[in-house]
């Protein structure tokens, strides 16, 4: 990981568009099942103070992937509703910044912008910045989607899971903060770097296979 200068900024301006769009999302999306839980919370807006959390913005700087405060929503009346809706709105986020990816990819794939960083710059060029929001929107979407609580992935499989595993989960969700910890901490220092099999390779595969001219 590289903290010169460029790199930084680059993260700090892809991770304020990211995550602000990114739970704008979810809150919309709620609101349009009929949950005005995250617009009354203040969460139905694009300020970036109302999203961002300090330690999932500062890991995402550090560690290339984090996090944002959860929009708080009512899964009872979202399913009342709509009995898909919490999953949709689940899924609204991390499809939002799949969707920021494709567009950002757009001018590195028709080689509209160069990627490459002058030597000696203190600020990002167009195209490395757009290289960097593309790789950190498409972690976001990967991350986000694993099946571990409080990751929006959680949810999404929750739904499509038959009734009869839905103790299996609600045991699984119990510990899963914790099976997340160690798979980010714990597991790369042990050599069992399960969550970069399941995030960094996906990651580099889509970005490839966007960017690639």
């Amino acid at each position: 990981m590289s903290f010169d200068p460029p790199t930084i900024i680059a993260r700090v301006l892809t991770l304020v568009i990211a995550f602000s769009l990114h739970e704008y999302a979810h809150a919309w999306t709620a609101t349009r099942f009929g949950d005005y839980t995250a617009m009354s919370a203040g969460r139905l807006t694009l300020n970036p103070l109302s999203h961002l959390d300090p330690l999932g913005t500062l890991m995402l700087i550090l560690a290339g992937f984090g996090w944002a405060k959860p929009v708080p929503i009512n899964p009872q009346t979202i399913r009342r509703n709509n009995p898909a809706g919490v999953m949709w709105v689940s899924l609204a986020g991390p499809l939002t910044n799949l969707l920021l990816a494709l567009v950002a990819a757009i001018p590195l794939r028709f080689s509209l912008v160069n990627i490459n960083q002058p030597s000696g710059a203190i600020f990002p060029s167009i195209g490395y910045f757009l290289l960097t929001f593309v790789l950190i929107n498409i972690t976001l979407f990967i991350f986000n989607l694993l099946p571990l609580a409080p990751l929006d992935g959680e949810k999404v499989l929750s739904f499509f899971l038959p009734r009869s595993w839905q103790p299996v989960m609600d045991g699984i969700r119990r510990y899963s903060p914790i099976i997340l910890l160690m798979l980010v901490f714990i597991g790369p220092r042990m050599g069992f770097d399960v969550l970069g099999k399941l995030v960094h390779e996906p990651v580099m595969a889509i970005a490839r296979f966007l960017i690639n001219r």
